[in-house]
């Protein structure tokens, strides 16, 4: 079973694909979905299936701004209980450490993560369904998403410095002026938005004490969050590793300040071993960059740490059951896996 993400990331489909002229539970039906199930927002769908649907609709309404149209319908509540604690967070970037760590709490598909580096702020996203969804219109969709928390934290006159599509510009570019400006960047190396820094430590005019006292007791009500488990922070540094070529157990444990023995025995007790974990940050990883053309399987193979691109292949089909330029084709197929209408 692959990554899920609750109902309500679809707020608002069945109002918009109708205004467009389109038929949402012939369309939903076409990829698996039931139009009547959109009536149960806390309802966990397969991930892969509603990036079908956001593409169909976009096809079939000639619209290739149907995500970022969708994105208009959104509200806070789309992210279930964590939309409480965010609005109470004193800045944006405690705000936006909560929506990282807490991420799979609504959509276990999507990857957002923030790094910094000379007074500058990068937010990238993507997606990892587990199999070759196309995934544009969801990225369109998630980036405005984003774009619209923000400036509930900076103010509706904010701006980024960028926005960022690793995919190519679309033929009209009106609703992506409108909703997020005039800064906008397609075939970039990722997704997301870019801001100062100093953007992130801004007060949240919105901030509430009285109702921050709750989050403790809101938190516990969500899943253990992200980077909370050794798994996790070996997680993180078999990803900055992996294109190093020093991607061994040993190179991790010295990191974290203890010896390969213990760390296996930490992994070992949440049922993971450290080449489980290599196989699944590679398998995330192998995705989100063949969801960009713009990188080449020799250079996807070296980001992944492999000493030769007959290597990657020979583990990617392992992993897939295909090879990676196969996957690479069918992430445009929008009929649901495992069949062929």
């Amino acid at each position: 079973m692959g990554p899920s993400l609750r109902y309500a990331s679809l707020s608002g489909y069945l109002e918009l694909s109708q205004s467009l002229g389109l038929d949402p539970a012939e369309l939903m039906h076409g990829v698996g979905l039931d139009v009547m199930d959109l009536a149960q927002p806390d309802k966990w769908v397969p991930a892969g299936r509603v990036a079908r649907l956001l593409e169909l609709s976009a096809r079939e309404s000639s619209h290739d701004d149907f995500g970022l149209r969708l994105a208009e319908y959104r509200r806070a509540s789309t992210i279930g209980p964590l939309s409480l604690v965010l609005r109470a967070e004193p800045t944006l970037r405690s705000g936006l450490d909560l929506l990282i760590r807490y991420e799979h709490s609504y959509n276990e598909a999507i990857r957002i993560r923030l790094t910094e580096s000379n007074g500058l702020a990068t937010l990238r996203t993507w997606f990892e369904f587990g199999e070759p969804a196309p995934s544009r219109q969801a990225e369109e969709l998630a980036v405005a998403v984003l774009y619209a928390i923000l400036r509930q934290f900076l103010g509706a006159q904010w701006q980024p410095l960028a926005v960022c599509f690793a995919h190519p510009a679309p033929a009209v570019l009106d609703t992506h002026t409108r909703l997020l400006g005039g800064r906008l960047q397609f075939g970039h190396g990722f997704s997301g938005l870019v801001l100062y820094s100093r953007d992130l430590d801004a007060p949240n005019p919105a901030a509430d004490p009285a109702a921050r006292a709750n989050t403790p007791e809101l938190l516990r009500t969500l899943a253990a969050p992200r980077g909370a488990s050794t798994a996790d922070r070996v997680r993180e540094m078999v990803e900055v590793l992996l294109p190093t070529g020093r991607c061994a157990a040993d190179e991790v444990a010295r990191a974290m300040g203890v010896d390969r023995r213990t760390l296996h025995r930490h992994l070992a007790t949440g049922g993971e071993t450290f080449t489980s974990i290599v196989d699944a940050t590679r398998a995330g990883l192998a995705e989100r960059y063949l969801s960009n053309d713009r990188y080449r399987l020799t250079e996807i193979s070296e980001l992944l740490g492999f000493a030769a691109p007959s290597a990657f292949s020979r583990w990617f089909r392992l992993q897939f059951g295909d090879s990676p330029s196969g996957w690479r084709r069918r992430r445009s197929d929008l009929s649901p896996a495992g069949t062929t209408g």
